[in-house]
């Protein structure tokens, strides 16, 4: 495989030519990253063209309802599923919510399903909630070391009244990537179906989600380079188990039956521009010419070998350092490149610190309230985080890390 292409990466992202965001590193990309051209341009298009009700006969509208079937057709493609297997909501906090609710009324008194503590609080809180109906929560603890889930912890949560396993495929602070098929084939094996908050792993290359074998998975598209729509992966068996939450008349369509808010028509057909963007790459760097899923494999291969290159000086900078802890692995291999340090002092004004010398980051808790609490850190005092993206440039990460000595 070639190496990714930095500079022309860059020039399909407006943000990098714009000039009030010039000389600025953006280290905040597990909070939402810059949008590529083709999902602007698409986006653009249908406000100035097609911003009508689709699926009516004349052209504005019939080429509206063509755009946002093709943001399915290709986006379900690359992700390995059925076309009807994907659904568009407001975000990944809504789809959740909605589908626990299914499960709410699916499930019975008595039965369980598994949670872990790792989790952003959008792939914990709607799921806990069930407990108000007799449903067991059972809790998947994180090790309080090293932030890690192990697997054989979860054997021991499972048993014939088990109906659901969730767990993210890394969380947003620990960055720990879990092995996702492992953890669904144990789950699997005692009769559970398997919901994965893919949120935070999503921005490092789209996986195939039909090989990686989960009931749902759940992503945002605001973090994949596209607009602001949760994206969800809900496989055909589980999903037409599930009760319809939806408009009764929809019930026997797969993909509108979690999703009962009307939906975005704009960004459902722009987030076809992350397929075209996926296919660009792959295109100029000489990726394979056959399905969606060979591409988006070849173009996720290509994100991470950059991003594991440039993130393994950035953790080996700060893994020894006094004052401050590395939160999860110091291995690049093992994580995303979202870098949660927990200081002797509280994160948010070291974040305005780095500001003031262009280092676009975060501090906070960042939704991982439980997650943090079980390692020892408070969440009022939160961590430092530090996420970039294939994108990112050497001149960027230099230009971190002189911040950092500077003010850590």
């Amino acid at each position: 495989m070639s190496a990714l292409d930095i500079d022309f990466v860059r020039a399909q992202f407006p943000a990098f030519s714009e000039p009030s965001l010039q000389g600025q590193a953006f280290f905040e990309n597990a909070g939402g990253s810059y949008t590529c051209k083709p999902v602007i341009d698409r986006l653009t298009r249908f406000y100035t063209q097609r911003k009508v009700q689709p699926y009516a006969p004349y052209d504005a509208s019939r080429l509206a309802g063509e755009e946002m079937d093709e943001a399915r057709v290709r986006m379900a493609a690359l992700l390995g599923v059925d076309t009807d297997e994907l659904s568009f909501g407001p975000s990944t906090t809504q789809n959740t919510y909605v589908l626990a609710q299914a499960f709410r009324k699916w499930m019975k008194p008595g039965e369980a399903i598994v949670v872990t503590n790792q989790d952003h609080e959008a792939n914990s809180g709607p799921w806990r909630r069930l407990a108000e109906d007799g449903i067991e929560v059972r809790e998947w603890k994180i090790d309080p070391d090293t932030g890690s889930l192990n697997p054989e912890d979860l054997e021991n949560l499972l048993d014939e009244k088990t109906r659901l396993v969730c767990f993210p495929h890394c969380s947003n602070v620990v960055g720990e990537i879990n092995p996702v098929t492992e953890i669904t084939a144990i789950a699997h094996a005692a009769g559970a179906f398997v919901c994965v908050d893919g949120v935070s792993y999503a921005p490092h290359g789209f996986p195939n989600v039909g090989d990686l074998g989960p009931d749902i998975y759940l992503f945002s598209a605001y973090k994949t380079y596209g607009p602001h729509q949760g994206c969800m992966v809900i496989r055909r068996a589980l999903g037409e188990l599930l009760p319809n939450q939806a408009h009764y008349f929809n019930a026997d369509v797969l993909y509108k039956r979690f999703t009962p808010a009307g939906p975005d028509h704009a960004q459902i057909a722009a987030s076809a521009g992350m397929a075209d963007y996926v296919d660009q790459l792959c295109e100029h760097h000489g990726g394979p010419d056959g399905g969606a899923s060979q591409r988006g494999a070849f173009v996720h291969d290509l994100m991470r070998a950059h991003e594991v290159a440039l993130l393994q000086p950035v953790l080996d900078a700060v893994k020894d350092r006094n004052a401050l802890r590395l939160i999860g692995p110091s291995d690049a291999t093992r994580r995303a490149p979202t870098v949660a340090l927990a200081l002797n002092r509280e994160a948010g004004p070291v974040a305005s610190e780095l500001a003031e010398m262009g280092v676009m980051a975060g501090g906070g808790d960042f939704y991982a309230v439980r997650a943090l609490q079980a390692m020892g850190v408070k969440p009022d005092q939160g961590v430092l985080r530090l996420s970039f993206t294939h994108y990112t440039s050497q001149q960027e990460i230099d230009q971190l890390l002189d911040a950092l000595d500077r003010v850590l």
